[in-house]
């Protein structure tokens, strides 16, 4: 199984890198972009047969190293 693991920053966190991305695209003529937000995506191949147990060991992973969970926030993805 592979699970997809997004982690962004949490709303009201300030994201320095969107700002500096929405501030380089604006240079570039996008005028149409009035926010951005810069996370980080991890794919995690797993031997595991049952999508529950995969979800929930990835959760751990994410509790305890993936994600500093008090400023972001993560969203898992299980493919079989």
């Amino acid at each position: 199984m592979k699970a997809i693991v997004n982690v962004f920053l949490k709303n009201g966190v300030l994201d320095s890198q969107g700002k500096a991305v929405v501030h380089a695209l604006l240079g570039h003529g996008f005028g149409s972009v009035s926010d951005v937000r810069v996370g980080k995506q991890i794919i995690i191949e797993m031997n595991e047969t049952d999508a529950d147990t995969a979800k929930a060991k990835v959760t751990q992973m994410c509790e305890d190293l993936l994600a500093n969970t008090v400023i972001e926030d993560y969203s898992i993805e299980i493919q079989a």
